[in-house]
Formats: structure tokens, sequence, C-alpha cells
């Protein structure tokens, strides 16, 4: 019934994101990557606590420059930095590249994952919230397992490239949208 009653602002919002839930399979498909490469267990690891650091050390700085950016702004180009790592992890062979990829994903994460939420809360009437949150939050989670079993079935039937690929340009196409509406 929330649906119904949200603004079109939020329902822009909300289809875009969830577009974007679509495409964003389980991280355990970046690190299955890694493993793909023939790399250990000990610097697949390795590379995710990296990557855990720099989204820790990077979301505040980011929050305070999406303050000041936009927050919408800041989401689309936290977007366009997710289908970039997405297309190139297809393409990574060394470790360097993998370090580097997990640093601009953690980038990503900084600029995304609190900012979907304060665009939300900024949209949504003061009284109804944590409702437009939970209406998102609940969906991404469905959106998220179907994006997950979508990416499997992509990687066992196309290979490991073809589902990074679709990944990163359904996701830069979803930052296209964005662009579009603009949620300023």
């Amino acid at each position: 019934s929330y649906w119904k009653q949200s603004s079109k602002q939020y329902k822009s919002l909300v289809i875009g994101l969830l577009s974007f839930t679509l495409f964003n399979s389980s991280d355990a498909f970046l690190l299955l990557s890694i493993k793909s490469k023939g790399f250990s267990d000990t610097y697949m690891i390795g590379i995710y606590i990296f990557y855990n650091l720099v989204y820790a050390v990077l979301a505040l700085p980011v929050g305070i420059v999406a303050d000041k950016f936009g927050l919408a702004r800041t989401l689309i180009v936290g977007l366009v930095v997710f289908a970039l790592v997405y297309v190139s992890m297809g393409f990574a062979m060394v470790s360097w590249q993998y370090i580097v990829l997990f640093g601009f994903y953690a980038l990503y994460a900084a600029a995304s994952e609190g900012i979907s939420k304060a665009l939300i809360s900024n949209i949504a009437e003061k009284d109804k919230t944590a409702t437009a949150i939970g209406f998102y939050t609940s969906f991404a989670s469905i959106f998220t397992m179907l994006a997950s079993s979508l990416a499997g079935l992509i990687w066992f039937t196309l290979g490991m490239k073809t589902m990074f690929i679709i990944s990163g340009t359904g996701v830069l196409l979803v930052a296209i949208y964005m662009a579009i509406v603009q949620y300023n």
C-alpha cells in the first residue's frame, strides 16, 4: 500500500535502485573471480579485508563530499564506478589489478550504501521515512537474491567474463537512467 501513496520522485528513485540491485550480485562472485585465477585463499581473504578497510576509510569523506556535491550525483558516480569495476573484473588477471579494482569497489560502496538511504529519507514524507526505507530494503533483499541466482546461472552457462560484463553494462544503464531522472 505504501507504493500507491508514495511520490513520483520516490517511485523513480526506487525503480532505479531496484534495477541496480538486479545487476548487483553477491560479493562472493568477486571473490570467486580471484579464486578462478588461481590465487590462494589467503590472498582472497586479504583482498576482502583490504576492501573493507578502504570502504571504512572512505565512507565519511565520501559522505561529506555527497553533502556538498549532491546525494544523487554522488550515487550516480558510485554506480559508474561499480560498472567500470565489474566490466574490468572480467578481464583482471594479475594481483595488482585486483587490488586496484577492490579499492575502487570500496569507493563505489562508500558512494552508494548510505547515500541511497539518505536520498530516500530526503524524498519520503517525514512521518513515513522508516516505511519508505523498509519498503525499499524489503524489495532490495528479494532482488539481491534474484541477482545472485541470475549471476550464478550466467557464470555457469556463459562464463565469468560475460557475467561481469552484463552486470557492469546493466549498472551503467541504471546510472544513465538515474542521471536522466535527477533526484536533486
